[in-house]
């Protein structure tokens, strides 16, 4: 009696799945591109990779291959020469299917014994880090992390090289987004003599391989110069100028130099910003970090969240407490969350938001 009980129930799964395919199959011959895109969102993977392809700029825009305005959010990675253990698989789906991201950021220092310290260790790590992104239908930005360097052009053959590899070994893949230098910075520094033609020398690599892929490039001044790039704007397509903030120090006048950007055609891309004052380890302002998320959302600003890391510092999402070893049976990422990352989580994922809603 049970066998031809599981015989029935296999017959039965069985017609269920042939239904299944039947049912997709008249779907896709019957309704618009435009249909099918809803059917996927209800399938859940509306933010995702699979559910967008391949992103592009429009005017101030970042829109996904249906035309439609499309924001990214999402979290960057401290150095990857000193985190990179915690960007498990495991913590990377959590981050996507609980808190909700649909981008994540690699932190490539060059210096700070980064890549240019050990190069094949390091591509080897952003690499890993990239295909992970992949498979989980993630975005994901490479970002060429410059700081202490504060001259894009510093280690500019090195960046070459690199861009040259990594485009053409993901070569059009809609996931890859590239960030061509973190933080240009210093008085001598200027868009016109330095971050502009270097830019002009980096782009045409990808572009050589990468016809599509969005690319982000830096701004004077710590990325908070948008004046001097939306004067003299780069000749390109599928360009995004990088903006930071940490909400402790900038605030309204930050916006409004934003608002102006925007206003005047300069397509804007928050690519790291923090709950905190510039340091990153004090500072926390719920209230401007609230002002900012509005900001963002109102203006369709993608944005990456400063950082996935276990660091003693106030902007870190994890507390000190975190590690691997710590995710015992019954444990999350959650169970060793900070203020910051409390305060972030909520505002990740579109259908969780509100702004009065606590975890």
């Amino acid at each position: 009696m049970k066998s031809k009980i599981r015989v029935l129930l296999k017959l039965i799964i069985f017609v269920i799945i042939i239904a299944i395919i039947i049912f997709i199959n008249k779907l896709t011959q019957s309704h618009t591109e435009k249909d099918v895109a809803e059917i996927i969102k209800r399938l859940g993977v509306s933010n995702l990779v699979s559910g967008n392809g391949n992103l592009y700029v429009d005017g101030t825009n970042l829109k996904n291959m249906y035309h439609e305005n499309f924001q990214l959010k999402g979290i960057s990675s401290h150095g990857i020469q000193w985190y990179y253990d915690l960007l498990t698989k495991d913590n990377l789906t959590y981050l996507r299917d609980v808190w909700g991201i649909n981008v994540f950021r690699i932190a490539m220092y060059t210096n700070e014994n980064g890549y240019i310290s050990n190069p094949t260790e390091i591509k080897q790590k952003a690499y890993n880090l990239i295909d992970m992104c992949i498979d989980l239908d993630l975005y994901v930005i490479i970002d060429w992390h410059t700081l202490s360097d504060n001259d894009p052009n510093m280690y500019i053959e090195e960046a070459k090289a690199f861009f040259e590899e990594t485009s053409l070994k993901y070569q059009n893949v809609p996931n890859l987004i590239y960030e061509i230098c973190n933080e240009p910075n210093q008085g001598s520094v200027t868009w016109s003599n330095q971050i502009k033609p270097y830019a002009e020398e980096i782009i045409p690599i990808i572009r050589n391989n990468s016809k599509d892929s969005v690319i982000l490039v830096g701004t004077p001044t710590w990325c908070v110069n948008l004046n001097d790039p939306t004067n003299e704007p780069l000749d390109f397509n599928n360009i995004m100028y990088t903006f930071h903030f940490y909400a402790g120090t900038h605030k309204s006048e930050s916006r409004n130099t934003i608002t102006k950007a925007l206003e005047n055609g300069l397509p804007v891309f928050i690519s790291e910003w923090g709950t905190t004052d510039i340091s990153g380890n004090s500072g926390f302002d719920a209230e401007s970090t609230m002002d900012w998320i509005h900001f963002m959302d109102e203006n369709n600003l993608s944005w990456i969240n400063w950082s996935f890391s276990n660091k003693d510092e106030d902007s870190a999402i994890l507390t000190s407490e975190y590690s691997n070893e710590t995710l015992q049976e019954g444990l999350t990422i959650d169970n060793y969350i900070s203020e910051s990352g409390n305060l972030v989580r909520q505002f990740i994922n579109t259908k969780k938001y509100n702004p009065l809603y606590e975890y």
